[in-house]
């Protein structure tokens, strides 16, 4: 299946952050890298007043299962320090799944596709470089997604590049 994970920091080395992300994510079995997108710097959503996040996106062939995935996820957060003290407050780092194959999800631990991607240009535009044809389950082409979402909050980093996995 072909997973989709969003990838977030805005304390500490946030690039250090987000590569021990990547390398952490493939560490173990059961992902196969596919893409990973450029960094962007993007001002926060919602929460309290906080600096400005870098974020990407890394699309995977996964054989894992769907609870697997966000166990990995959440034990790479835990490693790099992930403290959940407020809600869409500033974090060392944030590894989101966004989409599972085509899976639909109401669970509330684990609910895909991300109940919020189509809505955060945060997400969208980092997944549309990395996936130019990518959908959103649900929701359509994430191009079309885009086409009418203010995108003025995310802006390119190309100094900073997030190497693939070894």
């Amino acid at each position: 299946m072909r997973v989709v994970i969003a990838l977030g920091s805005n304390l500490g080395r946030r690039i250090d952050n987000l590569q021990g992300a990547v390398d952490s994510l493939f560490d173990a079995p059961g992902l196969t890298f596919v893409a990973v997108s450029p960094v962007y710097e993007t001002d926060p959503v919602g929460g309290p007043e906080q600096g400005p996040y870098l974020n990407a996106v890394v699309v995977a062939e996964s054989m894992l299962d769907p609870r697997t995935l966000l166990d990995r996820a959440q034990s790479v957060e835990n490693a790099f320090g992930r403290e959940r003290r407020e809600r869409w407050g500033p974090r060392t780092l944030d590894v989101d799944l966004i989409t599972v194959g085509n899976l639909m999800s109401d669970d509330p631990e684990l609910t895909l596709p991300h109940p919020r991607a189509h809505e955060r240009a945060f997400v969208l535009v980092p997944w549309a470089q990395a996936d130019p044809a990518a959908v959103l389950p649900g929701r359509g082409s994430v191009a079309a997604l885009l086409a009418d979402m203010d995108q003025s909050g995310v802006r390119l980093r190309p100094d900073l590049v997030l190497e693939p996995p070894a």
